[in-house]
């Protein structure tokens, strides 16, 4: 019934809620909007059926960084919709308010899905163990104790994350391959400054919030998770001459030799 009520809780909370107080970094270069594309704008929003983006009831907040370069870090935005209890896929902004933009996705499968996977495919995807306990991971806007009963269910899940649009340096357009990503194991990882600036922005601890959560009984993680850490760092080949030297780039093809 705990887990009911909280979802009921959960499904309930508007997306704006601790919202539209994290800026995107990017400029994009183009016109402004003209009064017929704003005309446009509001009859579609008014006439137009959008169920699949009315289910991204779930606001997540929490860090990625590239596969293969621990330096490479940023916050990460992202909206969900469960799609069953095992599995939920997410939209990933750089931002919360009008001005966001999407930067990737993520899936998220649960610990018995997971088992499923092909050893290879494992290698793609990285715990949230950490994440929950640390309070690295957070939904902004729910009560304490929906936000708990959230995390109890997140911290044995597993997530799939390609960013698309690399905002940490890409000010304008979305440029080059997409990247995989990865998510912070241990303490010590994640940029002190990054913490605190999302802390303040959302008027919360991430130390309060660990200690909130250590009561949260996170199992083991499972093997072939957080590949990176036994040194198999994958991403897709660069382009020739692009300019992201910064994430180490290897082929999954290249992984299997």
């Amino acid at each position: 019934m705990k887990r009911i009520v909280g979802w009921l809780v959960i499904a309930g909370m508007m997306l704006a809620c601790g919202g539209e107080n994290t800026s995107s970094n990017v400029q994009t270069p183009g016109g402004e909007k003209s009064g017929k594309t704003k005309v446009l704008e509001a009859g579609a929003a008014a006439i137009q059926d959008k169920t699949p983006i009315n289910k991204l009831t779930i606001y997540l907040d929490g860090f990625h960084f590239y596969n293969g370069q621990l330096d490479g870090q940023m916050e990460a935005h992202h909206y969900c919709s469960k799609l069953n209890e095992d599995l939920t896929q997410c939209v990933i902004f750089d931002g919360n308010g009008d001005s966001a933009k999407i930067m990737g996705v993520e899936y998220i499968v649960s610990e018995k899905l997971f088992k499923t996977l092909p050893a290879d495919e494992k290698k793609l995807w990285h715990s949230h163990r950490f994440e929950v306990k640390s309070g690295d991971l957070i939904a902004p806007g729910l009560p304490d104790v929906a936000e708990h009963e959230l995390m109890e269910q997140v911290v044995s899940t597993y997530g799939k994350t390609w960013h698309t649009w690399h905002t940490d340096q890409d000010l304008e357009l979305p440029y080059g391959n997409p990247a995989l990503m990865m998510a912070f194991v241990k303490d010590g990882q994640l940029k002190p400054k990054l913490a605190q600036d999302r802390d303040k922005r959302f008027g919360i601890s991430m130390q309060e919030k660990r200690k909130q959560r250590e009561d949260i009984k996170a199992p083991p993680v499972q093997p072939g998770a957080d590949s990176w850490q036994t040194g198999e760092t994958i991403q897709l080949p660069a382009l020739t001459g692009h300019k992201h030297e910064h994430v180490k780039q290897s082929s999954f093809k290249d992984e299997k030799k």
